[in-house]
């Protein structure tokens, strides 16, 4: 076909079917005309007369209906909807009464019972009332709202549950609702009478028997008041519970509501005074606190936080809540002998809680910290311990035992994340030379992480970070820490003149299972190793470790204050299973050269170690006996093996036991070490072999 022919044909069609809607649209319009001239002709009068009518009976029929209604027969489906609705059984035992005619209806309800959830029905009722008045809000009731002007409730019983796996019969079901605090919806005017909850809380060992009314009093001088007075158990201890506030006739929503509480468990105390910032809604609220006991860590059955063990303290701040978040903006107080303060919120992120703070401390007292670890603090003189803590001391003493048995709890450091630093200014400490002292925390899922620590000492620091990791039946700890740039004379703390001195580096890599400290010590594998790459040390002490009696005694009873150089010092331990025995212990003199061997038993804390000095030159009188360490690592024996008197094996032999593993254990501390001007002459062996005997 030409493209002229096609051209003509599309055309065409075009024009046929322009001319087709043109009909179509006149007949549409002729048929709108038709359809209207007919509307206008109808009886409007009398359809509205009729429609007015048909209304006008149904409306009187409903009215009929709703005054003359028996409601008693209502409660069945009343019940059923209700049941649907909230996911458990309701059901009205006794009288159903509605007053409609109001534009606020009253509701009369007798014996009403609120079932648990499916999950908890051996439990029996959750909730029972012997008589609840309520009036309501007509019109906002049509646009979804459920706003009471008036809630009486009489005889109330509920009942409320949480297991061991934190499942309670309050939340809607194990998943949901967890951790969400409670919004009720508005309500005006509301009184309680002769009611009670029992709670029990297997999750915080939590047990509680309360009432709960409230007086009211038309009388300004004394208006009445909520009270809520209970006692019960928490981890097997008295639990008391008071709490006031103004009476909750015409409280309103948009007013906070004051309280004061007073809660005591053994012997932890919390007072608060506060308010919630909109009354029935408990997601906002504020409070001035006051808080006492003899360890933080029973704050965990009130409070759901795991926080470690402390000595007794004395804590206060204001405690704000929104939403899902809560926290102390302004902390402070006293834990133990040490002084604190910070801030902290809490929040749940994905169902779980995290913790975020951060604390200072101007005046620490290191001992303070044993408490951590599971083990007391200090308990003599005026130091602050609990009685349980005063036990434990005097059970550690009576046992010659350092290393507490207190099990960490693993299921508490499961159900937490946190990120906590924590800093102190000064230490005090009669047994280390601690000056300062900074760590940050991090749990995540039972991975507890103490990365970096640091303890500056006067002169020196001790870096690293220790693990935990609980996320399995067993915890698994590692511990890795550098002593660096320390000073012999500030660690061996001795009255006078110290006897020795010079610098001092080590390292300290262990790891062990264990539910304890000890547990995981009786387990450990690792090294550790302390060098001393040059020095001082006094010659009669010198003298003595090579057993020297004429020359060593003599010294020291004419008062000699004359110095030696340390070449070099290295004490090496292997630990395996909880035994560290000794690798290399070696302490080299310009007149001595000295070797140890032995092994420490974390397990059972005992030591045994012995010292043999071997002369650097040719002696007229010597006895050769090793001195000897031995007994509880407590409070260890220092003696003479008088028995058994050192080989004379020469130093060229005894160097030969000795270079090997050096080579090995210095670079485990630094690197740098096996290179110093000192200890590579050790190494080396030359400077002494000339003079061996």
């Amino acid at each position: 076909m030409a493209k002229s022919q096609f051209t003509e044909t599309v055309r065409a069609r075009w024009a046929r079917l322009r001319a087709w809607g043109d009909i179509q649209a006149q007949r549409g319009a002729s048929g709108a005309r038709w359809t209207w001239a007919r509307v206008r002709v109808w009886p409007w009068k009398r359809v509205g007369i009729g429609a007015g009518a048909v209304f006008g009976v149904l409306a009187t029929a409903l009215v009929l209906f709703v005054t003359f209604a028996d409601w008693n027969a209502m409660r069945g489906p009343i019940s059923r909807m209700a049941s649907a609705a909230s996911g458990r059984e309701v059901v009205i035992a006794g009288d159903l009464d509605v007053d409609p005619w109001s534009f606020t209806p009253d509701i009369r309800v007798s014996d009403l019972r609120i079932g648990n959830p499916t999950r908890f029905a051996e439990r029996g009722h959750f909730a029972r009332i012997q008589q609840a008045d309520i009036s309501v809000r007509l019109f906002p009731l049509f646009i979804g709202r459920f706003d009471i002007v008036q809630l009486d409730l009489n005889g109330a019983d509920i009942r409320l549950f949480r297991s061991a796996e934190g499942d309670s019969n309050w939340a809607p079901n194990p998943r949901a609702g967890r951790g969400k605090p409670i919004n009720l919806p508005a309500i005006r005017e509301f009184s309680l009478h002769d009611g009670r909850i029992e709670l029990v809380d297997e999750k915080r060992g939590m047990a509680l028997d309360a009432t709960f009314s409230t007086r009211e009093s038309a009388d300004a001088r004394d208006p009445g008041q909520f009270a809520l007075d209970g006692e019960g158990s928490i981890n097997d201890r008295p639990f008391t519970l008071e709490l006031t506030g103004a009476p909750l006739l015409n409280v309103q929503r948009n007013r906070p509501y004051a309280f004061v509480a007073d809660v005591r468990a053994g012997g932890t105390r919390i007072q608060a005074d506060g308010s919630i910032t909109r009354p029935f809604d408990f997601s906002a609220f504020q409070a001035d606190v006051v808080a006492s006991g003899p360890d933080l860590a029973q704050l965990y059955y009130l409070i759901g936080l795991a926080l470690p063990n402390t000595p007794p303290y004395a804590l206060r701040g204001r405690v704000e809540r929104r939403g899902q978040t809560y926290g102390m903006p302004n902390l402070a107080g006293t834990i133990g002998d040490s002084d604190l303060r910070g801030a902290f919120t809490a929040t749940r992120r994905n169902g779980r809680l995290f913790l975020d703070g951060d604390f200072v401390s101007s005046r620490l007292d290191f001992d303070d910290l044993m408490t951590v670890l599971g083990g007391p603090p200090s308990t003599g003189g005026d130091e602050t311990a609990s009685e349980e803590q005063r036990a434990m001391a005097a059970n550690l003493a009576a046992q010659g035992r350092i290393l507490p048995n207190a099990r960490l709890n693993i299921s508490r450091v499961r159900n937490m994340d946190a990120r906590v630093s924590y800093r102190a200014a000064r230490v005090r400490s009669e047994r280390f030379p601690l000056r300062g002292l900074s760590l940050d925390i991090a749990l995540d899922r039972g991975l507890l992480q103490l990365d970096p620590l640091t303890l500056d000492l006067r002169q020196g620091r001790i870096g690293g970070a220790v693990a935990i990791n609980a996320r399995e039946a067993t915890p698994q700890v590692d511990v890795d820490l550098r002593l660096t740039n320390a000073r012999l004379e500030s660690i061996i703390a001795l009255g006078g003149e110290p006897p020795l001195t010079g610098s001092l580096l080590g390292r300290l890599q262990l790891s062990g299972r264990g539910a304890s400290v000890r547990g995981a010590a009786s387990n450990a594998n690792g090294n550790v190793t302390l060098v001393t790459p040059r020095g001082e040390v006094r010659e009669a002490f010198a003298e003595l470790t090579g057993i020297n009696v004429t020359r060593g005694l003599g010294l020291l009873l004419t008062n000699d204050r004359s110095k030696i150089d340390v070449r070099c010092g290295v004490a090496s331990f292997d630990v395996r299973g909880g035994v560290a025995r000794a690798r290399t212990i070696v302490f080299d003199t310009e007149t001595m050269l000295i070797q140890g061997s032995g092994s420490i038993n974390l397990g059972d804390e005992t030591m045994d170690l012995r010292l043999e000095g071997e002369p650097k030159e040719a002696r007229l009188v010597r006895v050769g006996a090793p001195i000897t360490l031995r007994g509880k690592l407590r409070s260890p024996s220092v003696g003479v093996d008088a028995g058994e008197l050192v080989q004379e094996g020469g130093l060229a032999a005894l160097l030969g036991t000795i270079v090997a593993p050096l080579a090995v254990v210095l670079p485990f501390v630094d690197a740098g070490l096996a290179e110093d001007a000192n200890c590579s002459a050790l190494l080396s062996g030359r400077p002494y072999v000339a003079n061996a005997g």
